[in-house]
């Protein structure tokens, strides 16, 4: 096999940023990561095919070859649990057994029997449906802050919300939606690295073991007593005259879950941010509320949650110029793609008003998110009840912390002040 063309020699102790070696794996700089589009930009202008050596992996960073990947090239990218035993890596073979069976990393009929299958839950036309219920939920969250002028986004907005609607969604009790919040980040920190880290792993064996167990007696708790919800559509599910085999409920279950949850989170508070940060738009937004559906398209474009996937090739295939052989790892850098100047005039400017903003945020072809429906409305009323009740939003001073996860990215805090607004008589 040719050695790749494109091998990066590290150099020493380089402070200037702008001559450190071409990595993806600068992300785990926190400065890097914290803003990481000169990054992508410098990858899209120097190297927009990258072979690099310290992931093992092409990076494509362009819209046009992200698009080509996510359309053209394999998911099926986790080890077996077999071939993790082979490689000294057994303690992970739990995980893997349930990654195996995720619609993420399957391809082809595989994907599509459980695509089908799922993909019922979550029509535009039910999603529409619980709009009031979303939107009861926003507000009681923000009447618990309203008297007190301050709030901590993270904790008391973005991410209760999106994990109520996916308690109640998977028809569990709503009092387990911290429980599901704390499994989902720690599920989602294995999803959204890609250094190794013995200690996350384990953290992660834990986690899932404890998923497991919850949604087994879910499962349980349904055949005996039904109710409405996606733990009782799963089991009761048919497509086509297929449904769910026993060993696909639970991690489809659980990767239902965590996507529900992280993502519309991260939405969320990345597009808080990100106005809070250009006032003027904010200001702009809030005098055109009829804007807001295409906004969170922009900020999805601007800051998109999830940055960047893995995808196999699928044979020996040029891209740019490159030869990438058959089963050599490829990372689509989405967060890159929805910046690239060729598919999206001005791309560091937000525009509310943007046009054609077909960004990827949620992926493209076959594995497009089948929950972005829900994520969109979630995020739609999220933004006009802030904008509603809250006036003179502003940051607390101090620093940005971003989470330590270098795919899947988000806050870990961002504490707000504000004047309420009164309720009307």
């Amino acid at each position: 096999m040719p050695v790749p063309t494109d091998t990066v020699t590290p150099e020493r102790s380089s402070g200037n940023k702008s001559t450190a070696p071409l990595s993806l794996s600068r992300l785990l700089d926190p400065d890097v990561l914290a803003n990481p589009y000169p990054l992508y930009e410098r990858l899209r202008r120097e190297a927009p095919v990258l072979w690099d050596p310290y992931l093992h992996a092409w990076v494509v960073t362009r819209y046009d070859d992200v698009v080509r990947v996510l359309r053209d090239f394999s998911s099926v990218r986790t080890p077996r649990p077999e071939q993790l035993e082979e490689l000294g890596l057994g303690h992970l073979s739990p995980i893997a057994q349930v990654l195996v069976r995720l619609m993420l990393f399957m391809d082809g009929q595989s994907h599509g029997r459980l695509r089908g299958l799922c993909s019922q839950a979550f029509t535009p036309a039910r999603i529409l449906t619980l709009r009031d219920h979303i939107q009861e939920i926003a507000d009681r969250l923000l009447d618990k802050v309203l008297p007190t002028g301050e709030m901590e986004m993270i904790d008391d907005f973005a991410a209760p919300l999106p994990s109520i609607v996916t308690a109640e969604f998977l028809g569990v009790p709503i009092t387990d939606h911290q429980k599901l919040k704390i499994w989902s980040a720690d599920f989602a920190e294995l999803l959204g690295n890609f250094q190794h880290n013995p200690e996350r792993a384990e953290q992660a064996k834990k986690t899932l073991d404890e998923m497991v167990e919850y949604f087994q007696d879910a499962i349980r708790a349904q055949k005996e007593h039904p109710t409405d919800g996606l733990v009782h559509y799963v089991i009761t599910a048919e497509h086509d005259g297929e449904r769910f085999r026993e060993e696909e409920l639970i991690p489809n279950l659980i990767a239902t879950m965590v996507g529900g949850q992280e993502t519309t989170m991260n939405l969320i508070g990345n597009g808080t941010l990100t106005l809070l940060r250009q006032p003027e738009v904010l200001e702009d937004l809030r005098a055109h509320p009829e804007l807001i559906p295409n906004a969170v398209e922009e900020l999805l474009r601007y800051e998109s949650p999830s940055q960047h996937t893995a995808r196999l090739a699928p044979e020996d295939v040029e891209i740019g110029g490159k030869l990438i052989r058959k089963r050599q790892a490829v990372m689509a850098v989405m967060g890159a793609a929805n910046r690239d100047p060729q598919r999206f005039p001005d791309p560091d400017r937000l525009d509310i008003r943007r046009q054609d903003n077909k960004h990827v945020a949620f992926g493209f072809g076959a594995h497009f998110c089948f929950g972005a429906p829900l994520a969109r409305l979630e995020a739609q009323v999220a933004f006009s009840t802030l904008l509603r009740r809250l006036h003179n939003l502003k940051l607390k001073p101090g620093p940005i912390r971003w989470r330590n996860n270098l795919g899947l990215r988000g806050l870990n805090a961002l504490p707000l002040t504000f004047d309420a607004v009164p309720a009307p008589e």
